[in-house]
């Protein structure tokens, strides 16, 4: 049996409990099964700007790791930094091919849907533009992406997006499905592949562990 190599010192994970870029983070370390300290930081309160938190990321973003010495943020260098230093439960598939659509999918995720709807973004639309205009938008570009990523995994997808295994595009898939369908009441019914997939993500301890209702953070009165 091969042995889980665990950090020498405890990991750190500054993040916030509806960051979706700290979700996919989350759902990899407990996929490797790393145990880590959680560090929230909440973003509506702006505690992403104390010098603490610029200090490790200049952005002022979630999340980021702390590795005993060392530091990284953004969630797709986290994810590739933890893949190649823990190998346990890789998140790449050997196959070059697979591996490109895990790319692809996850990219559509991170650039084309999840940076325009992020809070500062929402924003900057409640004020100067209106409030009312928030949710159309995100509904609008969620919609977009997913319609890419349906046709994307139609001819890939197994049990999971690429395959009968978790990759990497599972984690970015499933950190965007749970918000757009419990905070964004995006209509599924355009997606039948991925309302499959967020269905079978919901029978996963590490997915379900990592989602937003389930964090130290999460406020008490909230359930998404």
């Amino acid at each position: 049996m091969a042995t889980i190599e665990e950090p020498k010192n405890k990991l750190k994970l500054y993040s916030y409990w509806r960051s979706s870029c700290s979700c996919r983070v989350r759902i990899a370390l407990n996929l490797k099964g790393l145990s880590y300290e959680y560090i929230p930081v909440n973003l509506v309160k702006g505690e992403q700007f104390n010098p603490e938190i610029l200090k490790l990321n200049p952005l002022g973003y979630v999340p980021v790791l702390v590795d005993g010495d060392f530091v990284v943020s953004d969630s797709f260098a986290i994810l590739m930094y933890l893949d190649e230093k823990y190998p346990q439960h890789p998140l790449l598939p050997r196959d070059l091919h697979k591996k490109a659509i895990n790319y692809q999918a996850a990219n559509i995720v991170s650039s084309s849907i999840q940076p325009l709807q992020n809070l500062a973004v929402l924003k900057f639309i409640e004020e100067k533009v209106s409030p009312d205009e928030k949710l159309p938008w995100v509904q609008y570009h969620i919609r977009n992406g997913f319609a890419a990523l349906e046709k994307l995994l139609k001819d890939h997808a197994g049990r999971y997006a690429t395959g009968d295994e978790i990759f990497l595009a599972d984690l970015f898939l499933a950190a965007q499905l749970h918000p757009a369908i419990k905070r964004f009441n995006v209509d599924m019914t355009p997606f039948p592949l991925l309302s499959r997939l967020h269905e079978a993500y919901n029978e996963l301890p590490a997915f379900q562990n990592g989602m937003p209702e389930n964090q130290p953070d999460t406020p008490s009165s909230s359930t998404t």
